[in-house]
């Protein structure tokens, strides 16, 4: 894996058929020239080494341990195929929350702004085994649980660089009891090393090169919150508008959607520094050469995955973002590689939207509370688990 999740719309063969990262839902890329930056977007691990598989037959051409994701840890985090019919099928990722009733994923993976366009049928499969190279969807090893409602955030636009670009989707049944469930951080992001995890597109390389491998396979890697586009000290560069009500990126709220970097070590590809550096910003803020070989970043499928700090979930994958070689995208595509930002929604802002849309458990009368002799858990979460 690389450490990015990243978005590009590249087909790739799954057992049960022809799978597309979720990014080539509609629109999924954007780029643009404004105020002398060049830059590109699309809604999309990758780490410093390797992320694909080891062993045939899945054997893309090497894979390092360091970014397999340990089980029973990381059992809740499922892979999320979502069949749009005539339209094909996509992968997305997403995690399991407190209710074991839903998952938590990026809003683009099932619709393209404010709860349209979603898929005809979306399968959430989790896997708790022992197997780091078994590719999870479709896999009679994993659990299949079937999506019957979407709950898209109702801020979402469909644009690219959203805040909002958020969805809970309720599971027909209970995810497996093997599954872990994860709640939400609710603290600052700012400076804070999170790890961040995915079934996106992998890397039989690491960061010089990006997503060149399949999608299915879980990896996980530790990145570094840089900053949001609405801090203070921006002064608006980025989130002022226009009077056609535009900003820097389009018409999306932006202020608190977050970046991390990919960084491999040298200052020329230290895209956070470089970016600060342009608009007259600097110090450990901003500059710092990464997290070493743990480093990561987002790719397609990685999409809607989770971020974790102490366990507990703080963002959701969104979108990877580059602005060319001129600040430290090392081969000037955005294709998960150093020197590209990966995005994400801060799920601090969206509590309330979260946590109402989860199932609620059915009280029984106090009489038989006290019959039972039982005492009233919060929101059902006697058989939640801990990462």
């Amino acid at each position: 894996m690389n450490n990015k999740i990243l978005a590009v719309a590249t087909a790739v063969i799954l057992a049960g058929g022809t799978i597309s990262t979720a990014e080539a839902v509609g629109t999924r890329a954007v780029s643009g020239s404004a105020n002398g930056f060049t830059w590109e977007a699309a809604n999309r691990i990758i780490g410093v080494g390797p992320t694909a598989t080891l062993n045939p037959p899945n054997n893309d051409g090497g894979g390092d341990p360091a970014y397999f994701a340990a089980m029973p840890q990381y059992s809740g985090v499922a892979a999320l195929i979502m069949d749009y019919g005539p339209g094909g099928r996509f992968i997305c990722s997403g995690t399991l929350l407190p209710d074991r009733r839903s998952i938590l994923t990026a809003a683009h993976c099932v619709s393209d702004g404010a709860g349209t366009d979603n898929p005809l049928v979306t399968t959430a499969y989790f896997y708790g085994g022992d197997d780091p190279n078994l590719r999870v969807p479709f896999n009679a090893a994993s659990t299949a649980v079937t999506v019957s409602d979407y709950f898209v955030h109702p801020l979402y636009t469909g644009e690219v660089i959203d805040q909002n670009d958020l969805a809970v989707l309720r599971l027909a049944a209970e995810a497996p009891d093997f599954a872990t469930d994860f709640d939400l951080f609710e603290g600052d992001l700012l400076g804070s090393e999170f790890n961040v995890a995915g079934y996106g597109g992998r890397s039989t390389i690491g960061g010089n090169l990006g997503v060149d491998s399949r999608t299915g396979f879980l990896r996980q890697g530790d990145n570094r919150y840089e900053f949001a586009f609405g801090d203070d000290d921006f002064m608006g560069f980025w989130t002022d508008r226009d009077q056609n009500g535009e900003h820097f990126f389009g018409t999306a709220e932006i202020d608190f959607s977050w970046v991390s970097d990919f960084d491999n070590g040298l200052a020329a590809n230290d895209t956070a520094c470089r970016i600060a550096a342009a608009l007259g910003l600097g110090g450990p803020k901003y500059c710092n050469l990464g997290l070493g070989f743990m480093e990561a970043g987002v790719a397609g499928g990685d999409s809607g995955g989770p971020n974790f700090i102490n366990g507990l979930i703080s963002g959701v994958n969104s979108y990877g973002l580059s602005f060319g070689t001129n600040f430290g995208d090392i081969d000037g595509r955005l294709n998960s590689s150093f020197g590209e930002f990966s995005g994400y929604v801060p799920v601090g802002i969206h509590l309330d939207f979260i946590r109402d849309n989860l199932v609620v458990p059915s009280v029984p009368e106090p009489g038989s509370l006290a019959l039972l002799g039982l005492g009233l858990v919060g929101l059902g979460l006697s058989r939640r688990r801990k990462a």
